[in-house]
């Protein structure tokens, strides 16, 4: 980041597809009435297998996109189909916090790299560009990481980070998220997330991480306005796609600061579940 260059804000819509997109429309109203900022959308071909089409949706997509915003691939069907084996934290982590939707935590290469084809191919007969790719869950195995590195994305997000693919290069970025599953999780975790924005003022990156889910509880849409209105006193908001292109940018002229670190170019060195790009700690998040 140029010294001069405030943090920059992304703000992402998850989950962007035709059975969801009620929803959606909720949440881009809300982040709206507050700025009318670029905002990154995580489609999914095709959302817990449904081939629904929905022109009315992809031609809102499509308006949206010359007015600044982003499409991203989140996944192909947003499940998670490969078996769950152990008792350990993968387990908890792919079937209790994730509910199976962790789509690329535990598949092979040959199996990511088919959805991500299938995904870009998606993409390709709409016309639309592509430069990201998130996993449901921000869950990559090492597999699926390997097949990710095939293709020609520009950037992918873990939970806690921002990694750049061309060059490799990964930023602190934490994810602020909403738990909408249950009553505990909706209680505890905006104040949890206004916790984790003021522990991270300092960081190049935030990321607010909108659900479909969070649309049908309007004290976590109403938390998650006071927080975009707070975070963008001291915040750039961008897309994903933008802050790619900043890191690239300021990379050729400045050398890395604490929170930016060189990554090498395998997949091989990147944790079973890539929660962030250094541990294999389980953070809370039950949400998907």
């Amino acid at each position: 980041m140029y010294p001069s260059e405030r943090p920059a804000l992304c703000v992402a819509i998850h989950d962007v597809a035709p059975a969801t997109w009620r929803e959606c429309l909720i949440l881009l109203d809300a982040v709206r009435a507050v700025a009318d900022i670029p905002l990154t959308w995580l489609v999914v071909p095709r959302y817990h297998h449904a081939a629904q089409r929905s022109l009315a949706c992809e031609s809102m997509l499509e308006n949206l996109m010359g007015q600044g915003h982003e499409l991203a691939l989140h996944g192909y069907t947003h499940r998670d189909p490969a078996p769950v084996r152990g008792l350990g934290s993968g387990r908890l982590l792919r079937t209790v916090y994730t509910q199976s939707e962790g789509e690329f935590a535990a598949i092979d290469v040959a199996e990511a790299r088919r959805r991500i084809e299938l995904g870009l191919r998606w993409f390709q007969e709409r016309g639309w560009p592509v430069t990201g790719f998130v996993a449901p869950a921000w869950l990559l195995g090492a597999p699926a990481w390997a097949a990710l590195e095939e293709q020609p994305f520009r950037y992918t997000t873990t939970f806690t980070r921002f990694h750049l693919l061309q060059p490799r290069q990964s930023v602190l970025a934490p994810a602020l998220v909403y738990a909408a599953r249950n009553a505990a999780g909706r209680i505890a975790s905006p104040p949890l997330a206004s916790a984790v924005a003021a522990l991270a003022a300092r960081t190049p990156l935030l990321r607010l991480a909108l659900h479909p889910r969070d649309a049908h509880h309007r004290a976590l849409v109403r938390h998650a306005q006071h927080l975009i209105a707070r975070l963008l006193r001291t915040r750039t908001p961008m897309t994903k796609q933008d802050y790619a292109a900043r890191l690239v940018a300021a990379s050729s002229v400045t050398s890395p600061s604490p929170s930016v670190r060189p990554v090498p170019s395998t997949g091989a060195h990147m944790p079973r579940n890539s929660l962030d790009s250094r541990s294999h700690t389980v953070p809370y998040f039950p949400w998907c």
